[in-house]
């Protein structure tokens, strides 16, 4: 076996992607590489600026709801896009309704004012990798969070107007939620 890469093993494979003419001008489609990764281009560019992307992560519907949009009443559908799945409506561009996957229950929420601004309410959100925190949510004009459940109270040792939930072997603990004095309270 020798050590040489058989390049047509990628021609090939770029040439099985060419069977379909461009719907625009009716040339020859190739698979090209932009900064958002491989695309399907016209070969007849610049003449003709079709492009087609070679993965879905562009909005395409997964799933009818059968649920009418709160804003317009067309159906809500179930979307693939950049940054994962999300409810959208099907009337998309005309109507921009979007909303999350997993939203929080507003009756089950306990409301918990932010202890840094005073002015917004703690909630619930996730990052990219899924990793539940809790934020203020008038950011980005407060930029409060905390990874740990907050529980409403004031720090006995420095004032701070909130705690936080630690659960341990030994049990549960309340600590200030300021990062500066994380003081465990009493009992």
């Amino acid at each position: 076996m020798s050590g040489k890469i058989d390049h047509q093993l990628f021609t090939a494979h770029e040439h099985a992607l060419e069977h379909e003419p461009c719907p625009k001008c009716q040339g020859e489609l190739q698979v090209r590489h932009g900064k958002h990764g491989p695309f399907l281009g016209c070969s007849s560019y610049p003449k003709c600026d079709y492009i087609k992307p070679l993965h879905q992560n562009d909005g395409h519907i997964v799933k009818e709801l059968g649920v009418p949009c709160p804003e317009c009443g067309n159906e809500l559908v179930l979307r693939q896009g950049r940054y994962g799945m999300f409810i959208g409506c099907s009337d998309f561009p005309s109507c921009q309704h979007i909303e999350p996957l997993d939203q929080p229950e507003p009756e089950s929420e306990e409301h918990i004012p932010c202890p840094e601004c005073n002015k917004g309410q703690l909630v619930e959100r996730k990052n990219r990798f899924g990793k539940v925190f809790h934020a203020c949510d008038r950011y980005p004009k407060c930029k409060f969070a905390v990874n740990l459940s907050p529980v409403k109270g004031k720090c006995e040792k420095c004032g701070f107007g909130l705690l936080v939930e630690k659960k341990l072997s030994s049990g549960t603990k309340m600590i200030c939620a300021e990062r500066k004095c994380q003081h465990t309270q009493a009992g």
